[in-house]
């Protein structure tokens, strides 16, 4: 089922400027690894379990 979009910006006088016009896009089924964040690292995730 395709997604709409549509991308504009606000500024702080709540003007808003349409930086692309409304399009239908479709999701992927799994996002690409390049999009996806890294693991955590802090210490709580990367502590042992006890």
């Amino acid at each position: 089922m395709p997604m709409t979009l549509k991308v504009y910006e606000v500024n702080r006088d709540g003007l808003t400027r349409i930086v692309r016009e409304e399009a239908e896009v479709v999701p992927l089924e799994r996002p690409e690894a390049s999009h996806q964040f890294p693991a955590c690292e802090c210490l709580e995730c990367t502590a042992p379990a006890r």
